[in-house]
């Protein structure tokens, strides 16, 4: 059994050697990715709540164009919303606004493992609640104020190393509407890690 496993593995590295080589660039790669965001909320019919700590994580495909252009797609769990904290005769609470997000970028390398991206991306709202103690059970409940679909434009950089693994950190802006006829507009940071198998 471990024999087998050694040989799995070693078969494996070796297709990830062969596919990083520059004689490959044009390979489609499949890789995961996750990290951390920031999110809050922007707009005139809001007064800058604080950001909410959350975790991201999904899938993520490069298709190369040419040697220093690809087009990636991605699908990936967002935990967004904001917390509501300090504000005089106010419960501190935390709006938690959850989304699949589903970007389409367009991927410029710089230098060799060093990238700028960017392009529209759309959310689905999966999960809306506010959350009176958020490290606890109780405390929760249920709202339906958030629109169901979010249109954003994001961007960021990106460092690739030879051996699969990339950094990355982003910013998405949403041009729609989080609540129907409100200037109020989702504004996440997002910074995290992955890896193209």
């Amino acid at each position: 059994m471990k024999k087998q496993v050694l040989i799995a593995v070693a078969i494996l590295a070796s297709a990830f050697t062969y596919a990083q080589t520059d004689d490959n660039w044009h390979q489609l790669q499949i890789g995961a990715r996750a990290g951390v965001n920031f999110s809050s909320v922007t707009g005139d019919d809001i007064d800058s709540p604080d950001s909410r700590t959350n975790f991201y994580g999904g899938l993520v495909a490069e298709a190369p164009i040419s040697r220093n252009f690809s087009i990636q797609p991605e699908v990936f769990y967002s935990g967004q919303g904001f917390d509501i904290t300090e504000e005089e005769n106010q419960v501190d609470a935390e709006f938690q606004v959850d989304y699949i997000q589903v970007p389409l970028l367009a991927k410029v390398y710089l230098t060799e493992g060093l990238n700028l991206h960017a392009g529209p991306q759309l959310g689905f709202k999966v999960n809306e609640e506010v959350d009176f103690e958020p490290f606890e059970d109780e405390g929760d409940f249920d709202t339906d104020e958030i629109n169901a679909i979010d249109f954003q434009l994001t961007g960021g950089a990106e460092y690739k190393f030879n051996n699969g693994f990339f950094l990355q950190a982003r910013y998405s802006y949403g041009l729609s509407e989080v609540i129907e006829d409100s200037d109020i507009h989702n504004s996440v940071f997002s910074a995290g890690l992955g890896y193209m198998f």
